[in-house]
């Protein structure tokens, strides 16, 4: 199976399954876990943040961030297209009872006039805008790279208006990769940033947030309350510290299979990419279909057959992630299966996999 399904399908590796292995163990419910409270100094210390916390997932983390610093009746602003918004199954209302501030932008990135203009007024009306949370990469927006001066020009906004700068950064070290930055310099205006070690870094489970010492000791209590809690969980953040180490560098490699597969896909009737094959901006590629009655699920069902993952990201509209477990040929390889059911479907031919009546 060449599965291009996310990032997040990855398995360890040997180098990896040995740090986890080798990683001193303790209880972090009760604070010793050794391996964890190094992961946790290293990222925040990574990120230019006073501390961090481990967490089971980036969701969690997110939610953290809100729940630390948001009240019941407060506001987000954030991209329309955000991660919190499509894919924390309303959390932000369920465990905060915050609304969001949907905003516009191509590629879901919003400038500081947007912000600007989505203050809510000082009413006993209204509810109170209180954070401003940027995704880079953007998942739904092509996973497109925030620019330093860009981000720093909405942080200066928010900051002025009093409100704290979360940065969903799930994949920032995609970000620092393909915009030759630091990681640490993109989130430097911001209050506080979630990371994912479980997807382009490769380990198995996890995240942190990090940020100021005041809301992550708050934050620490919200994680027992969602019961974010583990054990023994030095296993997993002997994974992701191996992950922050060996795993970084690398990146630049599954970009270059992703423009390698945006450009084989390009040359498919019946495909048209998002962005032009070289302007493939991370690890992950778009396309919407444009054949009649093929739409993205009967097409992912459709590539299963030929033993390739890809998701459909609305109707017409799939998405194709790589990662480490995937290579050049392997991109490759799954582009000729898209051709061929494609092919088979505009010849008329239900392509394997393909149950629907035409």
């Amino acid at each position: 199976m060449i599965d291009l399904r996310s990032d997040t399908v990855t398995r360890p590796t040997p180098a990896m399954q040995a740090a986890m292995q080798a990683a001193e163990l303790g209880d972090d419910v009760l604070g010793d876990d050794p391996t964890v409270l190094a992961l946790e100094e290293t990222i925040a210390e990574h990120l230019g943040k006073e501390a961090g916390l481990f967490t089971p997932s980036g969701t969690m983390a997110n939610q953290l961030a809100i729940r630390s610093i948001c009240e019941p009746g407060d506001e987000l602003i954030a991209h329309r297209d955000s991660h919190v918004i499509h894919y924390e199954t309303g959390g932000p209302a369920a465990l905060s009872g915050c609304m969001i501030a949907p905003q516009d932008g191509a590629g879901g990135i919003f400038g500081p006039e947007a912000v600007r203009n989505s203050i809510r007024p000082d009413d006993h009306h209204a509810a109170v805008s209180r954070m401003v949370v940027v995704e880079n990469t953007h998942n739904k927006g092509g996973g497109t790279v925030w620019s330093i001066p860009g981000f720093e020009s909405v942080a200066a906004e928010a900051h002025e208006r009093g409100l704290h700068v979360h940065v969903d950064g799930a994949r920032l070290f995609n970000a620092s990769t393909a915009g030759g930055y630091e990681a640490r310099d993109f989130v430097a205006q911001s209050d506080s940033v979630s990371v994912c070690f479980s997807k382009a870094l490769g380990a198995p489970v996890g995240s942190a947030l990090v940020g100021s010492r005041r809301m992550i000791d708050r934050a620490r209590r919200f994680r027992k309350m969602f019961g974010g809690t583990m054990r023994q969980s030095g296993l997993l953040a002997g994974a992701a510290l191996h992950a922050i180490q060996h795993h970084v560098d690398r990146l630049v490699e599954d970009h270059e299979n992703a423009r390698t597969l945006a450009g084989a896909l390009a040359d498919i009737p019946g495909i048209r990419l998002d962005v032009p094959p070289g302007e493939t901006p991370t690890n992950m590629v778009f396309f919407h279909l444009e054949l009649e009655d093929l739409d993205a699920p009967a097409f992912c069902a459709a590539l299963r057959a030929h033993e390739v993952g890809m998701i459909a990201m609305g109707p017409n509209r799939v998405r194709a992630v790589t990662h480490l477990d995937v290579d050049k040929d392997d991109v490759l390889k799954a582009a000729a299966a898209a051709k061929r059911v494609c092919s088979a479907h505009a010849h008329g031919r239900p392509a394997p996999g393909d149950t629907s009546t035409r």
